[in-house]
């Protein structure tokens, strides 16, 4: 019998070393492409901001890079602007896709869209169960082989590349299951917060963000549920586009259709002028409608009509304007109560309730009171001398039960700063709830 000897691969199949840059402030975001990303066989850096990410493009080389929608230091637009100028043989993806590529089709642009893609598509906790990269017939718990579509799509560039694609010895697992949920529960810095049902937003933002998915965010007044919309857009590939609100509760029901659909000059006493709507000048972006349970029921049955088909008609107007928006609703209301009720409509309910976010009452996380006391001390702070509180002040606080939520608690720092006049701290008498409840 003849010794083993080691095999030598021609140069020409040998699998070359390739590193991609995975660059975004969400842990989760950038575990997942790890993970994704190892099973394809790249070697994979991370970063958590663009001057991070600018340092390690220059420490050494990478083939790719993969950029979130948000950076928390730099602007994306003018970071991926300059990054691509400076290194142009790198191929950049974003969440819009590829960026900054005008020359040739890159090679790895199929596996790193796509790679977004399931990063994207696919909730955390169910990374036991996810499709992983298996080239054999041995299986993990918990793993599944990869759709044939997606190596298809691998086979195809290795023949037009001409490179040999490296073959998976066996399914590669994704993620270990409790600490990827722990990542993914990570807080958006704009919800102030680290109770479980704060968290538990954060994470139903990040999954619903990147998609066209309409929400309805529930939640009692005063809980937050604008600055949830506004993370939804800030984090979707409409991020770019406006973001347009309208309170349904504010405005008369006579001037409501006008101020959604829009009009033109002289459809009604007063419109010396035609005007866009709310909805047309959110074209391409996030359309918020809050309060939509105090929306008449007359203009629920054209407001169903846009969501079924994407079309409006402004007031006064025969012909129709196709418009692209996203929608995301707010309500204090227990609108599927009322839709049952027949209070609200039940077809506009489920078309807008495709996927729910339910805002916390304060009360429900008064362990987060500290917190938001130091973040609305440093935002008035900006302006005049930042203020504190005493022992004295956060006990009284802790003790008040908040039926007006975060809103009544900005309110009353407020106004108890202007009651402290030039004293430096805050002390329970300074702490005036009111009558109200705001």
């Amino acid at each position: 019998m003849q010794p083993a000897t080691a095999t030598v691969l021609p140069t020409s199949t040998r699998v070359r070393p390739r590193t991609a840059l995975v660059a975004s402030a969400d842990r989760s975001f950038r575990q997942r492409l790890t993970h994704i990303l190892t099973g394809l066989r790249w070697q994979v850096r991370e970063a958590e901001g663009g001057a991070q990410a600018w340092a390690e493009a220059e420490n050494m080389p990478l083939q790719a890079a993969i950029v979130d929608s948000w950076l928390p230091d730099l602007d994306v637009n003018e970071f991926l602007r300059d990054f691509c100028g400076s290194f142009p043989n790198m191929e950049v993806v974003t969440a819009n896709g590829a960026a900054g590529q005008e020359g040739p089709r890159s090679p790895y642009r199929q596996e790193l869209l796509y790679a977004m893609r399931r990063s994207q598509d696919t909730d955390t906790a169910a990374w036991n169960t996810a499709p992983a990269l298996n080239g054999g017939n041995g299986k993990t718990a918990g793993c599944q082989p990869l759709p044939a579509q997606a190596v298809s799509s691998d086979a195809r560039e290795a023949a037009v590349t001409g490179a040999a694609r490296p073959a998976i010895a066996g399914p590669v697992p994704i993620c270990a299951g409790s600490s990827c949920r722990k990542a993914a529960a990570e807080r958006l810095p704009e919800l102030i917060g680290n109770a479980a049902c704060m968290l538990e937003v954060s994470r139903r933002v990040r999954l619903v963000a990147p998609r066209r998915t309409p929400v309805l965010i529930e939640g009692p007044t005063g809980s937050g549920k604008e600055l949830v919309a506004e993370a939804v857009h800030r984090l979707s590939p409409r991020s770019r586009n406006p973001f347009a609100a309208i309170n349904c509760a504010a405005i008369p029901e006579s001037l409501l259709e006008a101020e959604l659909f829009g009009h033109t000059r002289g459809a009604f006493t007063g419109a010396v002028q035609g005007r866009v709507g709310r909805i047309e000048a959110a074209d391409g972006g996030t359309l918020f409608l809050d309060e939509i349970g105090e929306m008449p029921l007359s203009l629920q049955s054209k407001l169903l009509r846009f969501v079924e088909c994407g079309e409006l008609q402004r007031v006064g107007d025969n012909e129709t304007v196709k418009v692209d928006v996203r929608i995301v609703a707010a309500t204090h209301r227990p609108l599927a109560e009322h839709a049952q009720a027949g209070s609200f409509r039940s077809d506009l309910y489920y078309r807008l309730a495709v996927f729910l976010i339910r805002t916390p009452a304060l009360s429900e996380h008064s362990e987060d009171l500290p917190l938001l006391v130091e973040h609305f001390l440093q935002q008035m702070g900006r302006d005049t001398p930042m203020k504190r509180l005493d022992e004295t002040a956060m006990a009284r606080l802790a003790a008040h039960d908040w039926p007006g939520n975060v809103r009544e608690l900005e309110h009353v720092l407020e106004r108890g700063i202007i009651l402290a006049g030039d004293e430096p701290v805050l002390t329970a008498a300074e702490i005036d709830f009111g009558r109200g409840t705001d």
